[in-house]
Order: C-alpha cells, then sequence, then structure tokens
C-alpha cells in the first residue's frame, strides 16, 4: 500500500498565529486553493493593517514590474499609528539569478520586527530552489503555507455550513460529496455552485436530481460520465457527451489526456481486485478525495474485464501519440470511441 500522505502543517501554523494576532515576519503562499489563500488572507491584512490605515502600511506588488530596490525600501518603512506594515508580492520568481537570491537572503535575515513580507504565488507556480543558500534558509525560516484541495470531510462541512448559512438549506454527505465529483473539489470552484444550487432547490434539502439540474461538471467529471457510459455499453450516450464536450470548445488533447487517466484509474481500480485489495488502496494510489467517485470506480472496475482495461489503455496512449503527432484530434476521440465500443462487444459485455 502506498504511504499515506502526510498533509503539511503550514496552514495550521498560519491559523495559530492569526488567532494570536502575532504573524510570522515572512510568508510564502501557495497552492491551487485560491479561495482558503484569499480568506486567510483576507484575515491577514485585517490583523496587520487597521481600516483606513492602508494608504499608509500596505505595499502590494506584481512581480513583473518589482525592483529589489522598491521591495526594500517598502520592508524598511516603518508603519504610521499602527504595529504592522504588510507587504504583498504576487508571482515574482525569488531564485532568478544569484545576485538576486543573496540581496534577498540578506533582506530576509534583517527583516525588521513590524514587517509581514508575504509572497503569493497564483499565476506562477512556486518552485523552491533547494539547492540554493536561499532555498535553504527559507526552508527553515519562512512560513511556507500551501493551500490544497480540502479533505472530502472538510468540504461537506463547508459546503452544509455555506448553503445553511446564506440560503437556509440542508444537505446529506453523499450528495455534498457527488457535487465535489462533478465539479472538483476545489473551493474557488464551488462556492458558486454551492450558491447557484442554494437559489435553485425548491425544498430544504438539496438533492442530487437539483445538483444535476443546475451545476457545470468539470472535464473530469464529464469525462468520467462518458467512460461510464462506454462501461454500460450505451455507446451511442457517449458519442453525445464527447459532442457537447467539443460543442463547448474543450481542447481534444485535454479531453483525450482525462479519458485516458481515467481508464488507467480503472485499470489499476480492475487489478487492485484481483489483488483483493480494497477502495482505501486506490483512493490513496490516486490522491481520491470524494468517496463516491472513488466507488464510482470500482463499479466500474468490476463491470471490465482486466484484459480489457489493458485493451482500452493501450488504445488511449496510442490515440495520445497519434494526436501529438499532429492528426486531427476531434477525428481520432470518435475513433477512438468506436474502437472502444467494438471491443467492449467483442468482450461478450
Amino acid at each position: 500500500m502506498p504511504p499515506k500522505k502526510t498533509a503539511p502543517d503550514g496552514l495550521s501554523e498560519l491559523k495559530s498565529a492569526l488567532k494570536r494576532e502575532s504573524p510570522a515576519n515572512l510568508y510564502i503562499f501557495y497552492g491551487d486553493e485560491d479561495y482558503l489563500r484569499d480568506y486567510y488572507l483576507t484575515v491577514l491584512r485585517k490583523k496587520t493593517v487597521p481600516d483606513g490605515m492602508e494608504s499608509f502600511n500596505l505595499r502590494i506588488f506584481q512581480g513583473k514590474d518589482l525592483e529589489l530596490q522598491a521591495l526594500s525600501e517598502a520592508v524598511e518603512a516603518v508603519p504610521m499609528m499602527s504595529d504592522r506594515t504588510l507587504v504583498l508580492v504576487y508571482d515574482w520568481d525569488l531564485f532568478k539569478n544569484e545576485e538576486r537570491r543573496d540581496r534577498l537572503q540578506a533582506m530576509f535575515e534583517d527583516l525588521p520586527d513590524y514587517v509581514c513580507l508575504v509572497f503569493l504565488y497564483d499565476t506562477m507556480e512556486f518552485k523552491p530552489n533547494a539547492n540554493t543558500k536561499l532555498g535553504k534558509y527559507l526552508k527553515t525560516k519562512a512560513q511556507m503555507v500551501e493551500f490544497r484541495a480540502q479533505e472530502q470531510s472538510d468540504l461537506n462541512n463547508w459546503i452544509r455550513r455555506r448553503l445553511h448559512k446564506n440560503w437556509d438549506k440542508d444537505i446529506d454527505n453523499p450528495a455534498a460529496e457527488y457535487l465535489t465529483f462533478l465539479c472538483g473539489g476545489l473551493m474557488t470552484n464551488l462556492s458558486g455552485e454551492v450558491d447557484k444550487l442554494g437559489a435553485y432547490a425548491k425544498g430544504r434539502a438539496v438533492t442530487k436530481k437539483d445538483i444535476d439540474a443546475v451545476c457545470d461538471p468539470v472535464l473530469d467529471a464529464r469525462a468520467f460520465q462518458m467512460t461510464d457510459a462506454i462501461g454500460t455499453g450505451n455507446y451511442d450516450k457517449a458519442m453525445e457527451l464527447l459532442s457537447q464536450l467539443l460543442r463547448m470548445g474543450e481542447s481534444p488533447i485535454y479531453i483525450l489526456a482525462a479519458v485516458g487517466r481515467l481508464f488507467r484509474q480503472i485499470w489499476s481500480a480492475r487489478l487492485a481486485l484481483e489483488n483483493r485489495k480494497g477502495d482505501g488502496y486506490v483512493a490513496q494510489l490516486w490522491d481520491m478525495k470524494s468517496s463516491w467517485q472513488v466507488r464510482k470506480l470500482s463499479e466500474s472496475a468490476r463491470r471490465y474485464p482486466l484484459s480489457w482495461c489493458r485493451k482500452a489503455v493501450q488504445m488511449t496512449q496510442k490515440a495520445d501519440w497519434e494526436m501529438k503527432l499532429g492528426g486531427d484530434g476531434e477525428s481520432i476521440l470518435t475513433e477512438l470511441l468506436l474502437k472502444l465500443a467494438v471491443l467492449g462487444k467483442g468482450s461478450g459485455r
């Protein structure tokens, strides 16, 4: 069984510091969950910069326009009528060259007690260069906060609280898990979908029928629906779903990548069944947080013979190779579904 992943403790440390009203001097915010990042950034701003004092004690820089001298001046600026200053830097490459790294480390080692300096990574991926002196320094001295997709139980509670507070609606765990499968596990996207549900649902309890009526599935969910239709022998529905994705402007290469990943997941789930491993093994293997998705994956694996799974993966890999060589994406996807239909009928399913 793969080793269980340990959640990073950077977010826990940030929560504790904010609760004590004693944020650190140096933070790095990164990760996919923008909703959480923006929430805690708002809290941090309130804790460090009093209302009405933003023009004196808050400095915001975009990395593409930032000069090191301007950052140094902002860090050294003494707060006015407040105990702290807050300096926010978006999408700046800390490790661009040796001269910048050396000057930054010297600045970080001598940060004034009153400053809270935060580097945020939104459009740029944060890539800590641990082989540099600066990278090693940040690893031990900076507060690294990764905003990751939340665990399913946390998402269920958050969805329930949001529906109850904003719309006086309820939702049970199976429906909440289905919602996170359909719309993805990031709160940034889920917040809008939850509000749509709250406005739409006629009854007190939000149901799967309500979710299907108004929520927009992410690409992975639509791909799952397509492969599920293949698994049940409903090839007309699979072709209809593919046509919908193409009409929506989804890139054929992204559709194929999602389909290929799903067939690899189904193959691994089938292998797990063959070796008498449970759903927990598959969930850890693919880092799946939705128990609804894991159950559906196991159901699909029971429908597919092992030989069919292997062949389906090989066919998607061949289609990927053809597409990357310049073949017409829509034609390759259509041909792939037709071949999968023939394969399914040939296997007696």
